[in-house]
């Protein structure tokens, strides 16, 4: 994943948000997962990937332009700190 190109969507941003331990962030990539079909199927300019590599959630974005890239970032943000929330930690 990370480190490949996409020519359509040349742009990348890898977020990792830190979670209290290995099971929370197993918690909240299962959650936050489910949602990439969702926002693939309405976003054509960026696609996302979410994974877990031990106790962080990692979530990669590749974009066709910037403005992309920030809306969906700021989209995938919102949506790990509600999975967050809802699993206990803040």
């Amino acid at each position: 994943m990370a480190g490949d190109t996409d020519p359509g969507r040349p742009h990348e941003a890898v977020l990792r948000f830190s979670c209290p331990d290995e099971r929370h962030a197993r918690l909240v990539t299962d959650s936050v997962a489910v949602e990439e079909a969702a926002v693939a199927a309405v976003d054509d300019r960026s696609r996302t990937t979410v994974d877990r590599a031990d106790d962080e959630v990692v979530v990669r974005v590749v974009a066709a332009d910037l403005v992309a890239l920030r809306a969906a970032c700021g989209t995938w943000t919102r949506l790990v700190r509600v999975a967050e929330r809802v699993a206990g930690g803040d």
